[in-house]
């Protein structure tokens, strides 16, 4: 997460070009999509345990390159494009075997309190690495916040290496297009699922501004600020995730994934109407919490119906459909504002988030009215 902030700061300070980070997420989209679907293959097939392990290992060696562009007189943007696109590569290799994991690990009338927690910890790491990214950016430089970033995958290695295995389920078979389409097939056959990528796709793709935390952060006083735009949505994923302990008696997921979303765009509206950082910064943490209630109910509903043998390749579905929308939505904000102006580029992406949650719930009438089995029903 230090690298999360770090790279888009050093392309906009080395171009002073928000476009130029808005195609970051282009750059990034294309191995993502190579990776994506071919993690989710192997995760059904391979332990799960030993390919996070080697997409780590992937994610430190890249980490390293940008330390070492980072001490040179004249760092490279090209370099900082490349290392963006590898570690796309990687987290598309990473994310499916993490992801599948989890329903292994706990019993089903325990998966909405297992995706709080899992949420938990990833917004506690988005809240300390881009504040402590945007504070080291601005003392100490570019090269040792990589450095930093650098040093802590080898605590997440030391971590894996204890783990136990997780070997694939008895029927698997070994990856192949075949497997891959089997996946599709399946996601495409329960308009349920459908309908929690498309309202995700449509939240991100329209409503996601980080591309312009730079410039709104120049805006209201300088980088010094860039980490508090960075932190504010996971700040308040946490408090969500902190109050959460009501989820686990929501089965209406549909429901509960399109009213979510509607809130989400809803906060990022009031973020870019905002007139002052306290008011951007309650916008942002309100939209973390919408997106974080979005991320739960999802969650909740892929781990309690998926099977076990096909859960690697649809999570490698659901990372692919997860970052299009990001990728795509931080190329859209940053060539709009490029051409109108920043605060036009995030009001309309809210406003744009709004109507298409509306039109997906309307086109996807058994996504809206999707309610979880009673738990009598799963036994039976």
């Amino acid at each position: 997460m230090i690298t999360y902030v770090a790279i888009p700061f050093q392309v906009y300070d080395l171009t002073g070009s928000t476009l130029a980070v808005g195609l970051l997420g282009l750059v990034e989209l294309v191995p993502l999509l190579a990776t994506a679907l071919l993690g989710g293959a192997l995760a059904d097939a391979h332990d799960r345990r030993r390919l996070v392990l080697l997409a780590d290992t992937a994610l430190l060696l890249l980490a390293l390159v940008l330390v070492a562009n980072a001490l040179l007189a004249e760092p490279r943007v090209w370099v900082l494009f490349v290392v963006a696109a590898g570690m796309s590569a990687a987290g598309g290799l990473q994310r499916p075997p993490l992801d599948a994991m989890l329903p292994r690990l706990v019993p089903r009338d325990e998966l909405a309190a297992a995706s709080a927690l899992d949420g938990f910890r990833g917004n506690a790491a988005q809240i300390a690495g881009p504040a402590l990214g945007g504070v080291l950016i601005a003392t100490v430089g570019a090269s040792a916040t990589y450095a930093l970033d650098a040093a802590t995958f080898l605590v997440s290695l030391a971590l894996l290496a204890r783990m136990r295995a997780v070997p694939p389920p008895p029927e698997a078979a070994p990856p192949s297009l075949a497997r891959i389409r089997e996946g599709w097939r399946y996601a495409r056959s329960r308009q349920e699922l459908i309908g929690t990528y498309a309202v995700d796709i449509n939240a991100m793709l329209f409503g996601i501004p980080v591309a312009l935390f730079p410039a709104v952060a120049e805006r209201y006083g300088g980088p010094e600020l860039l980490g508090l735009l960075y932190a504010a949505e996971p700040a308040g994923a946490t408090v969500f995730t902190l109050l959460s302990g009501w989820v686990g008696r929501v089965r209406r997921h549909g429901k509960a994934v399109a009213l979510s979303a509607a809130a989400y765009g809803a906060a990022i509206l009031a973020f870019g109407l905002a007139g002052s950082l306290p008011l951007a910064l309650v916008a942002l943490a309100v939209a973390g919490a919408a997106d974080m209630s979005s991320g739960i109910f999802r969650q909740t509903l892929w781990n309690q119906t998926i099977p076990d043998h096909m859960r690697g390749r649809l999570a490698g579905i659901e990372q692919l459909l997860w970052s299009i929308g990001p990728t795509l939505g931080t190329a859209r904000s940053g060539a709009l504002a490029s051409v109108t102006s920043v605060r036009f580029s995030i009001a309309s992406g809210g406003v744009l988030c709004l109507a298409g949650t509306a039109v997906l719930c309307a086109l996807l009438p058994c996504f809206w009215r999707y309610e979880a089995p009673e738990a009598e029903a799963v036994s039976a």
